[in-house]
């Protein structure tokens, strides 16, 4: 058959390289609403939530159980599901509502009921929900700082220019699990000397990652995962009963704690029971409210892939956030994993975040190239900086980044790299040459960067573990190197986890060591006028990208 050209030339566009498939609610392909949703219900005796969404509480499985007993207020419950779904959703659009009687009356609602609200936004009205629910005034941003050969050297130098970039919070995690002590020691030194008061955790087995909190390596944790059927909740994380006491773990020692879960999980484990993904969605963001989490990491996440392919599955991305802020929870809304060969595919799918502002707009910006990034790939990368903040600044809109000078990257990469390796020599860990401190310096990526020792790396990785090794003996060996004020940015951190107010929802730190959270700066807009505004300062510096002509200048 003689073929159009035009039709040749569409085929062979990078949107075309994506899976899609239409609706199928029997296997879970469905976005939004599936025919087998449960229709929304409550029932109380004696103080006790008896029916939930159609079920009796003799019928219940632990999610369900879990909810009912810890994440509904039975006080609201019944005046707050006698709104109707519209009205609920018709409050949260409407600027003569604040979010703190939001917050109330959904606080008695189920989470059928939330999924019925939420399919009566489009996906304009779903922003403008999240701009008005998140819970923190200003929104921020966070990074994946990894790479390909598990560098301790490249991610210190990686962390300090993410941190002079403007993210408030940094997340490593690795190839070879047993780094994890030196990755999570060179995040924290590197993210330090670029900004003083960066967050950071490192993504690794449960265990280990609860083991490197407590001893001060890391100052926050996020991979607790949360699903939304029983069958997958065993088979993938424990239970919610489990990740109440995980939770519990972190906190008592001081940790910042954030959940994480995401549509299509539960289609991609096969146990999906045919409901819809925000249905499912909803019963993990309930979850994590009732677990005691302040946030939760939320947005698809890795499974991007699946409501990224099914009709409406990107509104239902946004929908999901805005669940998560309708809970009073933090929400870090992806972005973090790459899900297109459509550039213009993969930014609309950003903006629907970056425009109205989240929390963290990524819950992992890939702070270095798309081949280093072991998370499988973010949505943007290194290669996207300058982009991203044209953005910022052609909309005039906070998406928690900054414009730098190269003086200013190869300073800060250039200290992070030389602190490391004073801290692993003072330590007695493997040694890092001067050459793969100057490599690190001026690199992209590890295609870049100098071999390491393998085996002396896993070994020293090791001795960090058997020996004991914390915070404070980073913070010592800083100090006896003569990097000073890097220790004493280390020690405030150490700090904070005896103070405990950076674990209040939302929270993140300025350079100051000062709490932002969305406690003690709560999200106050309500229409024109109110909010957050990018003006002074701020406005300013977004102002200030490279490659501009300045009329000063002529």
């Amino acid at each position: 058959m003689k073929r159009s050209k035009r039709i040749e030339t569409l085929d062979r566009r990078p949107v075309n390289l994506d899976g899609y498939i239409n609706e199928w609610p029997e296997m879970g392909f469905a976005a939004m609403k599936s025919p087998y949703d449960p229709e929304p219900s409550i029932r109380i005796e004696d103080g006790k939530i008896v029916e939930l969404d159609g079920r009796v509480r003799e019928e219940f499985d632990f999610i369900d159980q879990f909810i009912a007993d810890y994440a509904i207020r039975i006080d609201r419950a019944e005046k707050s599901m006698s709104v109707s779904s519209l009205d609920i959703a018709r409050m949260i659009v409407d600027i003569h509502v604040s979010r703190k009687e939001i917050l109330e009356l959904v606080s008695g609602i189920t989470p059928a009921k939330m999924t019925e609200v939420i399919n009566h936004l489009n996906v304009v009205e779903l922003m403008m929900g999240m701009q008005k629910m998140r819970a923190r005034k200003t929104p921020g941003n966070q990074a994946h700082i990894t790479n390909l050969k598990d560098d301790p050297v490249q991610i210190a130098a990686d962390a300090a220019e993410g941190a002079l970039r403007g993210f408030a919070e940094e997340e490593t995690t690795m190839g070879v699990a047993r780094y994890a002590p030196l990755s999570s020691m060179a995040l924290l030194i590197g993210s330090q000397i670029g900004r003083p008061g960066v967050l950071t955790q490192c993504s690794a087995e449960e265990a280990t990652e609860l083991e490197l909190g407590i001893r001060g390596l890391t100052t926050y944790a996020e991979t607790l995962s949360v699903y939304g059927t029983e069958k997958v909740f065993i088979d993938g994380d424990d239970t919610p009963y489990s990740k109440a006491f995980l939770n519990s773990a972190y906190a008592s020692r001081g940790l910042k704690v954030r959940f994480t879960s995401g549509s299509g999980s539960e289609v991609l484990m096969g146990s999906s029971e045919k409901k819809s993904m925000l249905y499912l969605e909803c019963r993990c963001l309930y979850a994590t409210k009732g677990a005691g989490s302040q946030g939760i990491q939320n947005g698809s996440v890795s499974c991007i892939g699946v409501p990224g392919a099914v009709p409406g599955g990107i509104r239902e991305v946004i929908g999901e956030n805005l669940v998560a802020a309708l809970l009073g929870l933090e929400c870090a809304s992806s972005n973090d994993q790459s899900f297109s060969n459509s550039d213009m595919r993969r930014t609309a799918r950003t903006m629907l975040q970056f425009l109205p502002g989240t929390d963290f707009i990524f819950s992992g910006y890939a702070a270095e190239p798309n081949y280093d990034n072991m998370f499988a790939g973010s949505n943007f990368d290194a290669e996207d900086f300058d982009d991203y903040n044209v953005l910022q600044r052609d909309m005039q809109v906070d998406g928690g980044l900054r414009p730098v000078t190269e003086e200013e990257v190869i300073r800060v990469r250039n200290k992070a790299g030389k602190a490391v390796q004073a801290v692993f020599r003072q330590l007695g860990l493997s040694p890092i040459s001067d050459g793969q401190v100057e490599a690190v310096t001026y690199a992209h990526g590890s295609k870049d960067t100098l071999p390491r020792d393998v085996t002396a790396d896993l070994m020293a990785a090791e001795d960090v573990l058997k020996r004991g090794i914390t915070g404070v003996d980073v913070v010592k060996a800083l100090a006896q190197a003569g990097y000073r004020d890097v220790a004493e940015s280390v020690l405030n951190m150490l700090k904070q986890r005896v103070v405990g107010d950076y674990m209040q929802t939302s929270a993140i730190l300025d350079k100051e060591f000062h709490v932002l959270s969305g406690v003690n700066t709560p999200n106050d807009y309500m229409g024109p006028g109110t909010g957050y505004r990018v003006d002074g300062e701020r406005w300013e510096e977004i102002k200030r990208i490279p490659h501009i002509i300045n009329p000063q200048d002529i």
